[in-house]
C-alpha cells in the first residue's frame, strides 16, 4: 500500500507539475534571437548534408564516409532538431505522456472501490485531488499568471501556448481577478470541455454561464410529438408554453407548411456611375446569365445551391441580395463563400467595379428589416391549429370571443399604432430565444426569426377559435457552430434534429423550424389567453418573482 500511495502521489505530481525551468541567473538570449539561429542552423546543415550525399552518390562513394565537416553538421543536425522539437512540440509530447500516465493511473487503481469520474467529461478527478483544490495547481502558472498581469504574455495566446484548453481558461481567469480587483466566484470554470469551443464558438474564455432548461410540451406537430427545450430565466414562459402545448394538443394538434427555404447575404458594390451600376443590375437579372452564375456560386460547397439573385439600386451603389439552399447548416458562411466566386468572376467582367463590403446590410442579418418581411430569409413557416372551444374554456381559461378581440386589438391595430416590423405577435421572441438558446443557435438571429403575425378567428358558427403564426425568416440549423456542444447537441437530439439529416440534406433543419413555429403558436395562445382572462400579473407574482432577500445576496 505504501508503494502504491508513492506511485499515486508520483503521478498526481507529474500531472500537475511541468518541466523545471532554467535558474533565473542564468544568461540567455531573447526567445525571437535563439529561435531565429536554430531555424538557420537545422535548414543550413539540412541544405549541406543533402548536397553532400547527392555529390557523393554522384561520385560513387560510400554514404557511410563521412569527413569531420560531415560529422560536425550531423551533430549540428541533431541538435537544432531536438530544440526545434522541444520548443513546438511539447504540447503534443505532454498530452501524449500524460494519456500514457492516466492509463498506468487505471491500472493500479483498478481494484479501488472509490467511483472514478472520467476527466475526459471535464469533471474534478476527486481520486487525484483534494475537496477544495487550489485554482492555481503550481508555481509555473503562478509565473504565467504574472506574465499575463503585466502584459508579457497576450492572454489570447495561453490555449495555443500551452495546449491546454482548461488551464489556459484559468489562468485568464486568475490574471482577470488581479487585473479588475473583481472576484469571479458564482461563474462556474470546472465542468466544461474548452477544448470543444477552441476556434468555432468562443474566444478568451473563463468560465460559462448556467441557463437552465425547462421542457414545454408535448407539441403534437403534423402528428409528431415533441418534447421542446427552452432555455430561459423568465419565470412562467415555459409553463405558459406547456399550458399552449396541452391545448392545441387535446384539440387535436397543430400542422405547419414550410413555403420557402434560403439563407440570404448581400454585398454592395460602387461604379464610378450610375449607369455603369444598372448595367450589372440589369446583367445579374437576366435569366440567360444565371446558369453560369449558378455554377461559380454552386462549386463552393455540396448543399449551397443559388436561388436568385436580387438587385436594388441607390445611385451609383448596387446591392446584390444572393439566396441559396444551405442543407442543414444555418448557412451564413455557405452563401458567403459562393458569394465570394461570383464577386471574382463579375470583377473580371466588370473591372471598374469596387466590392465595398461582402455584407451591404441588404441581407439582412441581425437586424430587423422589411426585406426579410416581405422577401423572408433562412425558413419561411406557418404554422395553424384549431381550438375547441370547451378547451379554450377549461385549460386557457377564457373565451373565443375575448381572444378574437385583444388579437386585433392588441396584435394587430396596437403594433400597427407601434409601427411595428415583423412584431405583430404578443411574444414570439421569447419563445424563439430560449429554443435557440437550447438548442445552440445563434440567439443574436432572433431578431428576424421572431418576425410573427398571429392570427386568430372564430370559426364553427362561433364556437371553436383558428389560430396561426405566420413566421418568414427563422434562422436555424442542426449542424456547425454551438450545435456541436454537448448539451446543445443533446437538446436537438431530444426533438430528433441532430446532426445532418442522411435521407434527406437540410430535412433536420427544416423540421427545427417547424417545431420553433409551432412552439410559438402554443406560446402566443398562452399568453394571449392569460391576458384576456386577466391573469398575467398574478400568474408572474406567483411564478417570476424570487422568494430570496436581494438585499442579504447583494451584499
Amino acid at each position: 500500500m505504501e508503494a502504491r500511495r508513492r506511485s499515486l502521489h508520483s503521478s498526481k505530481t507529474f500531472q500537475h507539475e511541468p518541466t523545471a525551468k532554467p535558474s533565473p541567473d542564468a544568461v540567455s538570449l531573447p526567445l525571437y534571437v535563439t529561435n531565429a539561429v536554430f531555424f538557420t542552423l537545422f535548414f543550413t546543415v539540412v541544405y549541406y548534408l543533402l548536397s553532400r550525399w547527392r555529390e557523393k552518390i554522384r561520385t560513387s562513394t560510400p554514404l557511410h564516409l563521412v569527413t569531420l565537416s560531415e560529422m560536425l553538421a550531423i551533430v549540428a543536425f541533431f541538435a537544432s532538431f531536438i530544440y526545434l522539437l522541444g520548443f513546438f512540440g511539447v504540447g503534443f509530447f505532454h498530452s501524449f505522456i500524460l494519456k500514457e500516465d492516466d492509463d498506468s493511473n487505471d491500472v493500479l487503481l483498478k481494484h479501488d472501490s472509490r467511483k472514478l469520474t472520467p476527466c475526459a467529461q471535464a469533471l474534478d478527478c476527486t481520486v487525484f485531488t483534494s475537496p477544495s483544490p487550489p485554482l492555481v495547481a503550481n508555481e509555473d502558472d503562478e509565473d504565467i499568471i504574472k506574465s499575463v498581469v503585466d502584459g508579457t504574455t497576450p492572454s489570447y495566446a495561453l490555449e495555443s501556448k500551452l495546449g491546454d484548453c482548461k488551464r489556459a481558461a484559468s489562468i485568464r481567469r486568475e490574471a482577470l481577478q488581479r487585473i479588475t480587483g473583481k472576484s469571479l466566484t458564482g461563474l462556474p470554470l470546472e465542468g466544461f470541455d474548452y477544448g470543444s469551443i477552441l476556434g468555432q464558438c468562443c474566444e478568451l474564455p473563463v468560465g460559462y454561464v448556467q441557463i437552465p432548461v425547462g421542457i414545454a410540451g408535448p407539441l403534437l406537430l403534423d402528428g409528431k410529438e415533441f418534447s421542446v427545450p427552452m432555455a430561459t430565466t423568465e419565470g412562467c414562459l415555459v409553463a405558459s408554453t406547456n399550458r399552449g402545448c396541452k391545448a392545441i394538443h387535446l384539440s387535436g394538434g397543430a400542422s405547419s407548411v414550410l413555403l420557402k427555404d434560403g439563407m440570404t447575404r448581400a454585398p454592395v458594390v460602387r461604379f464610378g456611375s450610375a449607369k455603369r451600376a444598372a448595367e450589372l443590375k440589369f446583367f445579374l437579372e437576366n435569366p440567360a446569365n444565371f446558369k453560369n452564375l449558378s455554377a461559380l456560386f454552386n462549386k463552393s460547397s455540396r448543399f449551397g445551391r443559388l436561388q436568385s439573385i436580387k438587385c436594388a439600386i441607390a445611385g451609383k451603389n448596387l446591392y446584390l441580395r444572393f439566396t441559396c439552399s444551405t442543407g442543414d447548416a444555418m448557412g451564413m458562411n455557405m452563401v458567403s463563400k459562393g458569394v465570394q466566386n461570383v464577386l471574382e468572376f463579375l470583377q473580371n467582367k466588370f473591372p471598374d467595379m469596387d466590392v465595398i463590403g461582402i455584407s451591404g446590410n441588404f441581407c439582412s442579418d441581425k437586424k430587423p428589416a422589411a426585406v426579410n418581411w416581405i422577401e423572408g430569409r433562412g425558413k419561411s413557416v406557418v404554422c395553424e391549429a384549431t381550438i375547441k372551444g370547451d378547451i379554450v374554456q377549461k385549460v386557457l381559461k377564457t373565451s373565443v370571443e375575448a381572444l378574437v378581440e385583444l388579437n386585433m386589438l392588441k396584435n394587430l391595430t396596437g403594433s400597427a399604432m407601434a409601427g411595428a416590423l415583423g412584431g405583430f405577435n404578443a411574444h414570439a421572441s421569447n419563445i424563439v430565444t430560449a429554443v435557440y438558446i437550447a438548442t445552440g443557435q445563434d440567439p443574436a438571429q432572433n431578431v428576424e426569426s421572431s418576425h410573427c403575425i398571429t392570427m386568430m378567428e372564430s370559426i364553427n358558427g362561433g364556437q371553436d377559435l383558428h389560430v396561426s403564426v405566420t413566421m418568414p425568416s427563422i434562422e436555424v440549423g442542426t449542424v456547425g457552430g454551438g450545435t456541436q456542444l454537448a448539451s446543445q447537441s443533446a437538446c436537438l437530439n431530444l426533438l430528433g434534429v441532430k446532426g445532418a439529416s442522411k435521407e434527406t440534406p437540410g430535412a433536420n433543419a427544416r423540421l427545427l423550424a417547424t417545431i420553433v413555429a409551432g412552439s410559438v403558436l402554443a406560446g402566443e395562445l398562452s399568453l394571449m389567453s392569460a391576458l384576456a382572462a386577466g391573469q398575467l400579473v398574478k400568474s408572474h407574482m406567483k411564478y417570476n418573482r424570487s422568494s430570496k432577500d436581494v438585499t442579504k445576496v447583494s451584499s
